[in-house]
């Protein structure tokens, strides 16, 4: 195998976990009812799909800056985009944590 394929494996597997990772931290955080594997990673995450509204966003951006070291800003215009789905916010999260 070339190093590329091994990167480009790792990289996948590397954002699996980061999925479930923050699947778990919304889990947590929310209180949530549900597993891992309930919470499709291309599903929203407010309105259809897992339902959550903005306390439950404010919420989860503190436990975010807790466990992965960096803020979301609630006046951030990218914001909707960050939260559209779990795929999103982790990948949001692989770009910006420090933890």
């Amino acid at each position: 195998m070339n190093q590329s394929n091994t990167h480009t494996k790792q990289n996948v597997q590397n954002d699996a976990e980061l999925e479930n990772q923050t699947a778990q931290l919304i889990i947590d955080t929310l209180n949530l009812d549900i597993e891992i594997t309930d919470i499709n990673p291309e599903d929203y995450l407010f309105g259809e799909g897992l339902a959550l509204d903005s306390i439950d966003a404010l919420e989860l951006a503190m436990a975010i800056t807790q466990q992965f070291g960096f803020q979301l800003r609630s006046d951030d215009s990218k914001n909707r985009e960050i939260f559209r789905s779990l795929r999103a916010l982790a990948q949001h999260i692989a770009e910006n944590k420090t933890k």
